[in-house]
């Protein structure tokens, strides 16, 4: 079992469920108004050059109207009686060349000016969320998945693009070119005007009404693609094993049900909806459009009202308003979107960040307490604030002492030892190295004092030498052979394409006891003199755990440790191994004394010794097959 995976056991055993309300239901409409929100607050930096580039998009749009007023300007000239004056004629053209060239151009100019704070918004929040991951306590990467992060720094914020970039420079020039055309319909005459929009009003009216509740809607939306994405993790996760048990039925039930689920509220919304707006859409259509502006505009061109070549050029500036709103829609709808990834990226930013004292301390020596320790796990992972997941702890670990944690699944024996390297505080109580509370410590001399071995190996994808490297950059590369000679890892190294050059991932693909002992060299070469260690071999076959037994042994001389114990045959000759339940301790004391007493670690050693009795019987058994 992984640290991440026990820290998540430890609070998964201490939590009582709440149970849940009939009838409980998200408020999505306040949910709406803090995406909202966050969004506002997230496009903060660039808003001066947003607005901007709509100024800039408000030219570009005067210029569109250019070409409607050329045109009918130069059908008045050509319908004029008598000679055509030429001159005129050219002139027009002249000025519907510049007025094409200039919307092109303020157009550009626009979408530069927005494209650039959009780069410029998407570097400054990966900064944010990167400087924000640096101060986040470890344990919250213990309890949140590295898909959730990577979504916010990659594709919520990615999302954000088209509506710095595109949405509100689009959308101006789709209100905006509209109100000029009408104008000019209004200045050729009061009732083209009116007649450009006479199909409008009925299609808001439609709209309207399937818009009503979108915000709502599309909250429900998420959150059921959110319950279909999580099944989908849980099955996939999973599959190795029900496939195997024959249960791949049952196991992804969840995920039918949730997508039966969703599918009801999808069609049930949206079935209405299509059907409205297949009628709302006629309103809209070139061919209605064009009927009631040449129908109405033939009763006003009879009637001496206006002349055909203003028909002409109304009837024209009418056809291009469906675009417009089809535009302010997609707008309307990509900011909905982008509000969803603005909340997730705030939630991150507002994470409480792991505090830091502002007259840090040294400790002195390397000796550990943990007093009176209580610890209680954030409402995360669906653990209720207020429940306990340590209560009351109190260890010592003399300098240079071997310490082992011993205890049930979810006994606390991961939230303990994770105290030390803190990776989260203790809600009451203290843990002090060499007399200093870790609290006081600044982080990066913390970690020059306490390094950690986990069971989940993380190597970067870099070469060895620097993934070795990696707690003490300034090593020289003889520091860092004899680290890997002492962790058994060097002559693997040596055998790579090249070397300690090698790319981890690329040439070097280590297996799990390999990357094991990587890490252990990283441990030796870091050098810190107290040591967290997450009892490496649990799941090592037979050469690897004795290489790897090897390189601890190498790696613990002489410094202070705490192990988190999971075959208790491992940690029998510690100085002292405390037991673990419920988040108390139980019992400590040595292995012969603690089987002496009774209690907790003498039944889990009964256990234990009839568990590996049985294994070495089925390992004489396949020998004597053989």
């Amino acid at each position: 079992m992984t640290l991440g995976a026990e820290l998540e056991d430890d609070a998964r055993a201490t939590h009582v469920a709440d149970p849940p309300a009939d009838d409980a239901e998200p408020d999505v409409r306040a949910e709406a108004k803090a995406k909202a929100a966050a969004l506002r607050e997230l496009l903060e930096p660039v808003r001066t050059r947003t607005l901007l580039g709509q100024a800039i998009q408000l030219l570009a749009s005067a210029a569109t109207v250019v070409p409607f007023i050329g045109i009918v300007e130069l059908g008045r000239t050509l319908l004029a009686p008598g000679p055509v004056d030429s001159g005129r004629v050219w002139l027009i053209v002249l000025i519907v060349g510049v007025g094409l060239a200039a919307r092109a151009l303020f157009g550009f100019l626009a979408l530069t000016v927005t494209h650039f704070a959009d780069l410029d918004l998407q570097a400054q929040l990966r900064v944010r969320i990167a400087d924000k991951l640096g101060r986040l306590p470890l344990g919250w990467f213990s309890r949140t998945s590295s898909g959730a992060v990577r979504k916010s720094v990659q594709s919520d914020v990615a999302e954000l693009h088209y509506l710095v970039a595109h949405a509100n420079v689009e959308a101006t020039a789709a209100v905006v070119t509209p109100l000029f055309a009408l104008a000019y319909c209004f200045v050729l005459d009061w009732r083209l005007g009116l007649l450009a929009i006479a199909t409008l009003p009925l299609y808001a009216l439609a709209y309207a009404w399937m818009a009503r509740d979108m915000t709502a809607q599309m909250a429900r939306m998420d959150a059921g693609v959110a319950k279909i994405s999580a099944t989908i993790v849980e099955f996939i996760a999973g599959v190795s094993v029900v496939k195997t048990f024959g249960q791949v039925g049952k196991a992804h039930r969840r995920f039918v049900d949730a997508a039966d689920e969703f599918n009801d509220d999808f069609s049930g919304y949206i079935g209405p909806m299509l059907r409205l707006e297949a009628v709302s859409s006629i309103f809209l259509s070139a061919p209605l459009i064009l009927l009631v502006n040449l129908a109405g505009g033939y009763w006003f061109v009879d009637s001496g009202w206006v002349e055909p070549i203003e028909l002409v050029g109304s009837t024209l500036i009418a056809m291009v308003l469906p675009t417009a709103l089809l535009t302010v829609s997609m707008a309307v709808h990509t900011r909905q979107q982008a509000s969803g990834a603005a909340q997730r990226i705030v939630d991150l930013l507002g994470e409480p960040e792991l505090p830091t004292t502002d007259s840090p301390k040294s400790p002195v020596g390397h000796d550990v307490v943990i007093e009176d320790v209580d610890f209680t796990y954030p409402p995360r992972l669906g653990v209720s604030a207020g429940v306990k997941a340590l209560d009351g702890v109190n260890l010592q670990l003399p300098a240079g002492s071997l310490t082992a944690l011993v205890g049930p699944s979810g006994s606390g024996k991961s939230t303990l030892a994770t105290l030390l390297p803190r990776f989260g505080d203790p809600d009451s109580g203290s843990v002090r190295i060499g007399g200093v509370d870790v609290r006081e410590i600044a982080p990066s001399e913390l970690y020059r004092h306490v390094g950690f071995v986990l069971q989940d190996v993380q190597l970067l994808s870099t070469s060895v030498r620097d993934n070795i490297r990696l707690g003490r950059p300034d090593a020289t590369d003889d520091d860092v052979f004899a680290a890997a000679r002492a962790a058994n890892i060097h002559d693997r190294i040596l055998e790579l394409p090249n070397g300690y050059d090698t790319i981890v991932g690329v040439g070097a693909h280590f297996s799990g006891g390999e990357e094991q002992r990587v890490s252990i060299a990283r441990a030796l070469l870091a050098d810190t003199p107290i040591l967290v260690l997450d009892e490496a071999t649990a799941f090592a076959d037979p050469e690897s755990e004795a290489q790897i037994q090897e390189a601890i042994s190498t790696l613990v001389a002489g410094r202070t440790v705490l192990v988190i114990a999971h075959r208790l045959g491992t940690i029998t000759h510690a100085d002292n191994i405390v037991v673990l339940d419920g988040g108390r301790v139980v019992g400590q004391g040595t292995h012969t004394d603690l089987v002496s007493a009774g209690g907790v670690y003498a039944a889990m050693w009964a256990s234990y010794q009839a568990g590996t009795t049985r294994q070495d019987e089925e390992i004489a058994r396949q020998e004597a097959r053989r």
